[in-house]
C-alpha cells in the first residue's frame, strides 16, 4: 500500500447523478455544528449514547428516530412507524434524511428515502468498517419480509457519504476484523498482487490508522470501478458476492454466532478449498490466502457449523438459478475470479464438509 496518499473525496457516478465520499475525521463535530432545518435524523441508538458529546446538538433536534441496529428493525412492518414518525415531523421531498450508523441504519434510510414521497434526499455516517470499507456505495437498500432476510429493496444512492475512522475507536476487534473481512474480499477481486499486498499490510490495520484510511479508500476505489459499470447488479458486479454464498449459509447455520464480515471471510476461503478440490481452480491460490484469512477469522475457525443447516442456506441463495444448481464465485485456473454453477452433488457437499471439519483449522 506503499506511501500512497488519500484524496479527502471521492465522487461516484450514479444513475441519479454523481455523489461525493468525504473523508473527514471531524465530520461529527461539523455535523453537529450545522443548522437543522428541514432535516430528519435515523440514528442507531448506541452511537448516539457513545457519542452523546458530539452529538448534542443533534440529538436535541426537532426530528430524530433513534433505532436499535437489529435485523428486526429493518423489517417491512416496522416502517409504518418510522413513516408515520417523519410525518409528524413535518417531512416534505425537499428535506433530507440523515443516517448515522452501520448496515442496518444504511438499509432502513436508504429504503425511505427511495419509497417516502417518492423520493427524498439522503445522507449518510457510516459508523462501521463495513460501512465504511463496503456497503457505503453502490446505492442498494435491503428489507427483511417476516423471516426471509433482504428479499426488498431499491437501488437510491446516497446524496453524500461522511467517513470518519474515529468511529473505529468504540467498535471491538472482532467487529473490525468483520469489516477488515470485506476489505480483504475487494482486494482479492482486484487480484492476487492486490490481495498480496493488503496482506502484507494486515497487521498495521489494527494498529496504524493511517493504514487503515488507505484500505479503506483503497477498497472504495476497487468498488467504484465495478457499480459504475454495473450499479444494478446484473453483470460484472456478481463478482462481490465472492465469500459471500458461503457466508451466508455459514451465518445462517450457526444461527448468526459469527459476525458477517469473519463468515464472509470463511466463506472466501472455503471458495478457494471447494473450487480446488472440484478441480476449478488451483491449489497454489488457497494456499497464498490461506494464512491472511484464517489469521482474520481467528476465533471463529472451531465454530461448529451444522453440515444439513448449511447446505439448507446456500441452497436458498437468491443468486441460485435452479433448485440443486448453484451459482458461486469461485477462482479459476487462472486464478481470477468467475462466476460459475456448480451442481449441489455429493462431491460439492463432500469438498464443504471437509473444509468446515478439518481444513479451515490447519
Amino acid at each position: 500500500m506503499g506511501g500512497s496518499s488519500v484524496s479527502s473525496s471521492m465522487t461516484i457516478q450514479s444513475h441519479k447523478g454523481p455523489y461525493d465520499v468525504h473523508f473527514r475525521e471531524e465530520a461529527l463535530e461539523l455535523l453537529n455544528n450545522q443548522m437543522f432545518d428541514n432535516v430528519h435524523f435515523i440514528i442507531d441508538e448506541k452511537v448516539a449514547g457513545l457519542y452523546a458529546d458530539s452529538l448534542s446538538n443533534v440529538v436535541n433536534s426537532p426530528s430524530v428516530l433513534m433505532l436499535e441496529a437489529t435485523e428486526d428493525t429493518k423489517t417491512l412492518d416496522k416502517f409504518t412507524g418510522y413513516i408515520e414518525h417523519l410525518v409528524s415531523k413535518g417531512i416534505r421531498r425537499d428535506h433530507t434524511l440523515v443516517a448515522i450508523g452501520g448496515g442496518v441504519i444504511q438499509d432502513t434510510t436508504c429504503f425511505l428515502a427511495a419509497t417516502l414521497l417518492r423520493g427524498v434526499r439522503w445522507t449518510f455516517y457510516p459508523t462501521t468498517l463495513l460501512s465504511q470499507a463496503d456497503s457505503c456505495i453502490g446505492s442498494k437498500s435491503s428489507i427483511n419480509v417476516g423471516q426471509t432476510k433482504n428479499i426488498v429493496g431499491t437501488f437510491t444512492p446516497p446524496n453524500e457519504v461522511y467517513v470518519s475512522t474515529r468511529f473505529l475507536d468504540t467498535l471491538s476487534e472482532p467487529d473490525i476484523r468483520s469489516g477488515v473481512g470485506e476489505i480483504l474480499k475487494v482486494h482479492a477481486i482486484a487480484g492476487q498482487e492486490a490481495f498480496a499486498e493488503i496482506s502484507q499490510a494486515y497487521s498495521a490495520l489494527f494498529s496504524e490508522r493511517p493504514e487503515m484510511i488507505k484500505a479503506i479508500h483503497r477498497a472504495l476505489e476497487i468498488k467504484k470501478a465495478y457499480i459504475e459499470k454495473d450499479e444494478f447488479d446484473r453483470g460484472p458486479r456478481n463478482i462481490f458476492n465472492y465469500g459471500h454464498s458461503f457466508g451466508h449459509a455459514i451465518e445462517a447455520a450457526t444461527e448468526f454466532a459469527i459476525p458477517h464480515g469473519i463468515a464472509v471471510t470463511i466463506g472466501m476461503d472455503m471458495a478457494n478449498f471447494v473450487s480446488r478440490s472440484l478441480n476449478f481452480g488451483r491449489q497454489d491460490v488457497f494456499d497464498q490466502m490461506h494464512p491472511t484469512l484464517q489469521e482474520n477469522y481467528r476465533g471463529f475457525e472451531r465454530t461448529a457449523v451444522p453440515m444439513d443447516g448449511f447446505v439448507n442456506a446456500i441452497l436458498k441463495d437468491k443468486k441460485n438459478t435452479g433448485s440443486q444448481q448453484l451459482t458461486l464465485i469461485l477462482p479459476d485456473k487462472s486464478g481470477a475470479l468467475a462466476k460459475t454453477i456448480i451442481p449441489n452433488d455429493d462431491s460439492f457437499q463432500s469438498a464443504c464438509e471437509e473444509y468446515l471439519t478439518s481444513a479451515r483449522l490447519s
